[in-house]
């Protein structure tokens, strides 16, 4: 086996490509703003097709499309003259992909969609094809060198880029953001990290308040019920005033007789570090790894002293948040 030799094959491909990504990158114009108008205030769906290789990038752009709030799906080209047009409506914009535009399956379905009136956007390599002429909007990727001069890479490799390109500037055209993407990734790696702090935080009942002149004979069964290790502390406005560990227990009860007797306002840390609602879980989990805690008072931005709910280390690792 020839290490040396596959090395370089590797090394030529991706150099093809890279090669057909730069062209790529300057050929974009005033037309592929168009295009991204016109998908970002689509009505309806966005239809994607292509034959072969490009059948496969269009599965892949419609899956993009679809991940950041636009409505799409691929059609498979062989299947839309045996029944399959009927799927697009005169509202939906049709993207066809074709390296030459001059592939037969593709003929019927833009003949529909001339005669319906639909919007084609054509991603095609030749200005001569039947593709070029007569899409509405005309995505001219460059003619490239692929590998072996036969094998379809770095033509696929600029339709699937320019689709990226165009799912992404969609994406900020509708100011589609991290909340928005969140909602359509519950699952996964990826869900878990999109996670925010009211996603996970403990509410409600499970909150051990206590207020700040109960006495910490009570305030630890409070401690002890509540399972959480830590104690929130209330002023008389039921606001927060201070926060307090069992870790803070432990040690102080060691150099106080009268512990038991005290105030929790005389034990507890003032300022406790507390984090917004709407915070990414991650951003609490990096926040208690820097300050060596176990526990976040969450809040709400309108209101930063009334604490609404408690992130603990173990919710966040449950979750699979890392």
């Amino acid at each position: 086996m020839n290490n040396k030799k596959f090395i370089s094959t590797a090394r030529d491909v991706i150099n093809l490509e890279i090669k057909a990504l730069q062209s790529l990158k300057k050929s974009i114009n005033k037309s592929f703003g168009e295009a991204v108008f016109e998908i970002a205030n689509c009505q309806s769906k966005v239809i994607l097709c292509g034959v072969g290789k490009s059948g496969l990038i269009a599965s892949k752009i419609a899956a993009t499309l679809a991940s950041v709030g636009t409505p799409s799906f691929s059609l498979a080209a062989s299947e839309a003259s045996h029944g399959d047009l009927g799927m697009i409506s005169k509202k939906d914009i049709l993207i066809l992909i074709s390296n030459s535009g001059d592939t037969s399956e593709l003929k019927n379905i833009i003949q529909f969609a001339k005669r319906n009136k639909i919007l084609l956007i054509g991603i095609v390599s030749k200005k001569d094809s039947i593709l070029y002429k007569a899409s509405d909007i005309k995505l001219l990727t460059p003619k490239v060198d692929e590998a072996e001069g036969i094998v379809p890479t770095a033509s696929t490799t600029t339709q699937l880029a320019l689709g990226d390109s165009l799912a992404i500037a969609s994406m900020k055209y509708k100011k589609f953001g991290k909340m928005d993407f969140k909602k359509l990734h519950p699952a996964g790696s990826l869900g878990a990290q999109l996670k925010t702090v009211e996603d996970i935080m403990i509410t409600g009942k499970n909150i051990p308040f206590v207020d700040e002149n109960l006495k910490m004979s009570k305030a630890l069964k409070v401690l002890t019920n509540k399972k959480l290790g830590v104690l929130v502390i209330t002023d008389k406005n039921k606001k927060t005033c201070g926060i307090i560990t069992d870790g803070q227990i432990r040690r102080f009860s060691q150099k106080n007789s009268n512990f038991y007797l005290l105030p929790v306002k005389k034990i507890m840390t003032k300022k406790p570090i507390s984090i917004d609602k709407n915070e990414f879980a991650v951003k609490a989990l990096s926040i208690m790894n820097t300050k060596k805690i176990t526990s976040l008072i969450v809040n709400n931005s309108r209101n930063t002293n009334k604490t609404i709910g408690i992130v603990h280390i173990h919710t966040i690792l449950q979750s699979n948040i890392s």
